[in-house]
């Protein structure tokens, strides 16, 4: 049901201009690399992406050389099906276990059977013990 695995998201926050999540995903995608998921908003004058990739690595490495700020973050990656209620019971069994999320973000389209759910909460190891023991 739920599979949940520790990983590293990209955060980048720069100046907010138009183009800037464009020069950001072109560099991904140039190194042939697969975004899995975004998050992307405005904070005062700064735009601030959360971006997750098959391999964080290799794009930070890309967008550095591009001299494009990044920071490699830990998240709680979750793979769900993707039907009512999967949210729901991730975010009770997060809160059952008093686990305060600090950021989530998802990403589907409605003809796929699992979606992703990226997430930071004050305590990501506990977080995914938590959850592969609710899909047993």
């Amino acid at each position: 049901m739920l599979k949940a695995t520790l990983g590293k998201e990209l955060l980048i926050k720069r100046l907010n201009e138009i183009g800037g999540l464009a020069d950001v995903v072109k560099t991904v995608a140039e190194k042939g690399l697969t975004i899995l998921a975004v998050c992307a908003w405005v904070e005062g004058r700064d735009g601030v992406f959360r971006l997750l990739v098959d391999d964080a690595l290799r794009a930070s490495d890309a967008l550095r050389a591009k001299n494009i700020e990044v920071r490699e973050t830990h998240v709680v990656v979750v793979e769900v099906p993707h039907k009512p209620g999967m949210l729901k019971l991730l975010t009770e069994k997060l809160r059952e276990a008093a686990i305060d999320l600090h950021h989530l973000y998802a990403s589907a389209a409605t003809d796929q059977a699992k979606c992703v759910v990226v997430f930071s909460s004050s305590d990501n190891q506990r977080a995914v013990v938590v959850l592969n023991q609710a899909a047993h």
